[in-house]
């Protein structure tokens, strides 16, 4: 999965049985309890499920105040991420958002901005 983000062409874990992706990866898809998969590249758009804004310093890499979200993802799957760029006026959830990767310290992670 990372070398799909390092490329910039994010792909998950599918199951041709069940016809799901899955995240985080896993040996057994837990719809159909197979052993087949296959890595797909998604659309890496989604929408806002839920968010908090810490402001509370955790890590020197993440200066306060920064969000956090969980988004599910078109394919299915629900990850958690940042949002970067202009934040929603009002409520964030259901905000459609789209994935953009930015490099840190040599590594290439994947963020969300709305569309």
């Amino acid at each position: 999965m990372w070398e799909s983000i390092s490329n910039r062409k994010w792909a998950l874990q599918y199951c041709p049985e069940s016809d799901s992706f899955r995240y985080p990866p896993s040996p057994i898809c837990p719809d159909s309890l197979s052993m087949t998969y296959e890595w797909r590249p998604i659309k890496g758009t989604g929408e806002i499920l839920s968010w908090a804004i810490f402001h509370r310093k955790y890590f020197d890499d993440f200066p306060p105040p920064y969000n956090t979200i969980a988004v599910r993802l078109d394919e299915g799957p629900i990850v958690i991420s940042n949002l970067i760029g202009p934040e929603p006026e009002g409520d964030w959830i259901g905000c459609r958002v789209e994935v953009v990767y930015e490099d840190s310290g040599g590594v290439t992670i994947p963020k969300m901005r709305l569309i």
